[in-house]
């Protein structure tokens, strides 16, 4: 039996998460070791955001899998947004390991601590952070391809982490060649810094989507594009709207028509414009108001 890479978008996305959950397993074990072995208060602070990697992980295949079910008499336009609160809570759940890591930075200020065995701490901690530095950058490929918040932001957060990871291994090599101990401490600190800034810019970018933000520009102007394309027949087209929610784009307009159009004949006119923007625009729902040519505006769409 031989085993096939899964065919949807959902599938490959829940694959992806589990995955995630795997190299977060792996990665907390060495650093955890790496800690163990040395004490240092810097590796303490890269396991600890460890931990919640393994806790974003879950989450994120959680909500995965309910952003990839269909509409229900509850949620009759999908569940496109349940990715966003992942990435929330992954915001959320950063800033809490970031003040637990200064928590242990101020400790060995006060109590400074000679380092264990350095060198294996660091051979310890370098795969994991080559592993999560690597596994970042395929989440980041899929969550943009497959436009999966819940992958970005985990995505983000490794990579994140891969580079506080490596600032932490040049001062604990800097640590071993100067025996300046206080530095140990001082590396947490920064690591904690830039934790909490990862954090609060994951929870900007989903609150963005959890306030419908319209698609960009560019896509604004393909999407114009599109409807200019494959309206023959119609007037013109006014008041595009657009959104986004999770992998989904809601795209909204105003067809105006001859008023002595039949419905059938602008019926068909609307089925073309939406076959054609399925396909220029992954994921997306269409809604057309079809209206008579006194509604006409200057503004609107002009039909090529």
């Amino acid at each position: 039996m031989s085993l096939a890479w899964p065919h949807t978008t959902a599938e490959r996305l829940k694959g992806a998460a589990v995955v995630s959950i795997g190299v977060a397993l792996l990665v907390m074990a060495l650093k955890y070791l790496a800690f163990a072995v040395t004490g240092s208060a810097a590796l303490y602070s890269d396991a600890l955001e460890s931990i919640v990697n393994l806790i974003t992980a879950a989450v994120a295949l959680y909500t995965v899998h309910i952003s990839s079910q269909p509409a229900d008499r509850r949620h009759q336009f999908g569940h496109h947004k349940a990715e966003y609160f992942s990435a929330v809570l992954e915001g959320v759940l950063i800033v809490v390991a970031a003040l637990l890591i200064l928590r242990e930075a101020y400790g060995a200020f006060v109590h400074p601590r000679t380092l264990r065995m350095p060198l294996t701490g660091i051979l310890l901690n370098a795969p994991a952070t080559v592993l999560n530095a690597a596994w970042a950058l395929c989440l980041i490929n899929w969550g943009r391809r497959y436009r999966s918040p819940a992958l970005v932001a985990d995505a983000w957060h490794l990579l994140s982490d891969a580079v506080t990871s490596t600032g932490v291994l040049l001062g604990l090599l800097l640590v071993t060649l100067t025996g300046w101990q206080l530095l140990d401490p001082a590396l947490a600190a920064v690591v904690a810094g830039n934790i909490i800034w990862a954090g609060w810019q994951l929870v900007r970018k989903s609150i963005s989507g959890l306030m419908d933000e319209a698609v960009t520009a560019e896509v604004l102007r393909h999407i114009r594009q599109v409807i200019s394309a494959n309206a023959e027949g119609a007037l013109e087209a006014h008041d595009v709207k657009t959104r986004t929610a999770g992998r989904a784009t809601f795209i909204e307009f105003h067809l105006v028509v001859p008023g002595s159009m039949t419905v059938a004949t602008s019926h068909r006119i609307c089925d073309r414009i939406e076959d054609a923007l399925k396909t220029a625009v992954h994921d997306a729902e269409v809604l057309i108001h079809v209206e008579p040519e006194e509604e006409a505006k200057a503004s609107g769409v002009p039909v090529v």
